[in-house]
């Protein structure tokens, strides 16, 4: 067992461990720090503008010469664009937030860019696959933000089964340390992508309010829930959570209207785009125009609270491995304290 494995040869990086694309998160700030450290960075650009990507992925480029990727949501009305853009500036690998797009995967692939959808469960891993899936990132339902419902303790292996041998496969969900790099590596898995532990490091440009409340939050602090936006994600419990749990699906679709409109303003977007977008959500998701609507609340909400703080307005996305966080390491100091704590427990393993 070794942690130099396939994902860092295909990736050109020092170590096997991804921070993933977070939305309202990661920035080029943490992007280039962690790829400069040795890992891979991944920009969030599923909640920017084109032309903020094409200035974060300049400002990554000017921090650092590491390799490092982007995250993009394949319901995007202008995908096109960025991906042209990403070919243009031959962007090392591409990550999805949600069901990635087939013919964008392929004009990626076909431009010698790396794609790295994340799956929930083992057929869509193989579906994956079956689109020319260069890595796949198994998310159990520990992680934060959107999440399926199966554990990473069986998720992991299942996916290592079906894919393993043709392609990396990354774990992702409730892993922190060097000793949970260690467990991934036995599940079979060439690594580990990780959200809230990247979160939580002093290059993370959440409020530090914002970062105390996730530091005093126990495991059992967080919850699984679709009154967001209708599909499961999983954050921090607050009062605001409760009360939009009990909202009711009126009082939810009411708040959606006004978060479309302030999604609208947030990206300055114009109505039509805004009703192309949409369309193009309801298109590739098969979603009903309320659930569209519902769709603009995962972000806004989580703006209100990695962008402005406010805490008791917005959500909180989490893993349930922030119960183990307990300080704000530098991201260097994360993935060396990774690195050395993986070591450790490979030669305990090995009786040496």
């Amino acid at each position: 067992m070794t942690l130099n494995t396939r994902v860092c040869e295909l990736f050109d990086i020092d170590m096997p461990v991804v921070q993933t694309g977070m939305g309202w998160v990661a920035g080029a700030r943490l992007a280039s720090a962690t790829s400069e450290a040795g890992g891979l960075g991944v920009l969030a650009a599923a909640t920017m503008t084109l032309g903020e990507l094409m200035a974060q992925v300049a400002e990554v480029r000017s921090r650092t010469s590491k390799p490092f990727g982007v995250n993009l949501r394949a319901d995007a009305a202008d995908l096109d664009d960025r991906i042209a853009f990403l070919i243009e500036q031959q962007v090392k690998v591409v990550s999805f937030a949600g069901v990635p797009s087939k013919k964008g995967m392929k004009r990626l692939k076909d431009a010698g860019i790396l794609t790295m959808p994340k799956v929930g469960a083992r057929r869509h891993a193989e579906k994956m696959l079956s689109w020319g899936a260069d890595v796949i990132i198994a998310q159990g339902g520990e992680g934060g933000g959107h999440t399926g419902s199966v554990p990473t303790t069986c998720l992991l292996p299942a996916v290592v089964d079906a894919v393993g041998a043709q392609i990396p496969v990354l774990g992702a969900g409730g892993f922190s340390d060097g000793r949970g790099l260690v467990a991934a590596l036995a599940f079979g898995a060439d690594g580990i992508a990780m959200g809230t532990r990247f979160l939580l490091t002093q290059e993370s440009t959440v409020p530090d309010s914002v970062k105390q409340v996730y530091l005093k939050t126990p495991s059992v602090g967080t919850v699984r829930t679709t009154a967001i936006d209708g599909h499961p994600q999983r954050v921090i419990r607050t009062g605001f959570i409760d009360r939009l749990e009990k909202a009711g699906f009126f009082g939810r679709l009411v708040a959606a209207l006004r978060h479309a409109l302030a999604l609208k303003s947030v990206t300055k977007t114009s109505l039509p785009a805004l009703l192309q977008e949409g369309a193009a959500m309801r298109s590739a998701q098969g979603l009903t125009w309320p659930q569209v609507m519902m769709a603009a609340n995962a972000p806004m909400y989580t703006k209100a609270t990695m962008v402005d703080g406010q805490v008791e307005a917005g959500i909180l996305p989490t893993g349930t491995v922030v119960g183990r966080i307990g300080e704000l390491p530098s991201v260097a100091e994360l993935l060396a304290q990774i690195v050395s704590e993986a070591e450790e427990t490979l030669g305990r393993l090995g009786g040496t």
